[in-house]
């Protein structure tokens, strides 16, 4: 049997269900910033995200409406267009890591972590350092203008 135009895991789910789980684990990751799940799961969700992320920092009316149908609830898509990925916009590509955690009691499935590369609880740097540019830059001219005024 040829393998041609097979692409993607099944997980024993219906089409339906399958893009139902997909967009869960992606609104959960964008919301707790890091999860863990079964590891094909988390090779399943990582591109779809990615794909999320980029139309995300462009952040035109049409990208943010596409993030808004790719994830299920709309504060996790303002929250990942508005506050995730301006802090991701030195990076291209590979935002998320997938690690290796543990094997679950159960059924020994192969469990993995998902979580940003970036760390996120930082503040973007290119809005911080014109503010501190702009405040270092008034006070040596008022220092000439106050040793000309003592000068007197």
């Amino acid at each position: 049997m040829h393998r041609h135009g097979y692409k993607g895991r099944k997980f024993g789910r219906e089409r339906d269900q399958r893009n139902a789980l997909i967009k869960g684990l992606a609104e959960s990751l964008v919301r707790d910033e890091s999860i863990e799940t079964t590891l094909p799961k988390a090779k399943e969700v990582v591109p779809y995200l990615e794909k999320l992320i980029t139309k995300a920092k462009k952040g035109d009316l049409h990208n943010r409406r596409q993030v808004l149908a790719g994830l299920s609830t709309v504060a996790s898509a303002h929250k990942l267009v508005d506050e995730i990925a301006p802090k991701l916009k030195g990076r291209d590509s590979g935002h998320l890591r997938i690690e290796k955690t543990r094997l679950r009691r159960g059924d020994q499935a192969q469990m993995a972590r998902i979580s940003f590369v970036d760390d996120l609880k930082e503040a973007p740097v290119a809005k911080a350092a014109p503010k501190a540019e702009a405040t270092s830059k008034p006070a040596p001219a008022k220092k000439p203008a106050a040793k000309k005024a003592e000068a007197k």
